[in-house]
């Protein structure tokens, strides 16, 4: 049996992540993959990197895993996620640095890809918001299935026929013949309106692929960020799922 977990955009947030982890033990997957931003925003940056590290699984690497890894001035981020960013670097040591450093942009996972944000330029981070942006990764995608982050939003484009199409997220069973761009949406700063942790189970015996949201321990993640001197937002919009 092949039962995938894919996770993405962790953030730090431990309470999701471990009840994310007992979904997917429950749900019998066998193996997972992470889309990256193990860190960033929220309280636990050591504690999420660690435990993903433990699961040995194929990971690809993250805008805040590059950055919180990196000695450059983040000039262009914003204040809040700075802020962050530099709480979070203050958290990691060198070896876990060294570790978000040398993880790949994307990778071949059989019979899938994986990458944190777009495929034909993985290093520039681009945001995939619709159809006409998910189109130039079509023509970098070389096996039928792609799962991706960074927005945070689960959501599915397909192409076919030279034309991507763009639909909500929802179960369903790939066809031959076509492409789907998966996106599986935030373990740890879910931004759909919706506060539940989400991630994607791709069953390849039952051609299917299912979204799963899961309910975690939101009230010691909002403490957590508060006591640590993070910004109150970052607490707020949790809550909120925004």
């Amino acid at each position: 049996m092949s039962r995938f977990a894919i996770i993405s955009d962790i953030h730090a947030n431990l309470e999701a992540l471990d009840a994310v982890l007992f979904d997917i033990q429950a749900m019998n997957c066998n193996s997972i993959a992470c889309l990256g931003d193990v860190v960033g925003y929220n309280a636990s940056p050591v504690e999420c990197l660690e435990k993903i590290r433990s699961l040995g699984c194929q990971i690809v690497k993250g805008n805040h895993d590059e950055a919180a890894s990196s000695e450059e001035n983040p000039e262009k981020m914003n204040p809040v996620a700075y802020n962050a960013l530099m709480w979070t670097r203050s958290q990691l040591n060198e070896e876990q640095k060294i570790w978000l450093r040398k993880l790949l942009l994307r990778r071949n996972v059989p019979p899938f890809t994986i990458v944190h944000a777009t495929l034909d330029q993985p290093a520039l981070w681009h945001y995939i918001v619709n159809q006409y942006d998910a189109d130039s990764n079509f023509n970098s995608q070389l096996t039928p299935i792609c799962f991706h982050g960074h927005t945070h939003i689960p959501k599915v484009f397909i192409y076919e026929g030279g034309k991507t199409t763009e639909y909500s997220a929802g179960d369903f069973s790939p066809e031959q013949g076509k492409k789907y761009f998966i996106n599986v949406g935030s373990v740890g700063q879910p931004r759909d309106n919706d506060w539940r942790a989400s991630y994607c189970i791709y069953d390849t015996d039952f051609n299917a692929i299912y979204f799963r949201r899961v309910e975690y321990d939101i009230a010691t993640a909002q403490q957590k960020i508060l006591e640590a001197g993070l910004p109150p937002i970052l607490a707020e919009r949790l809550g909120k799922g925004i």
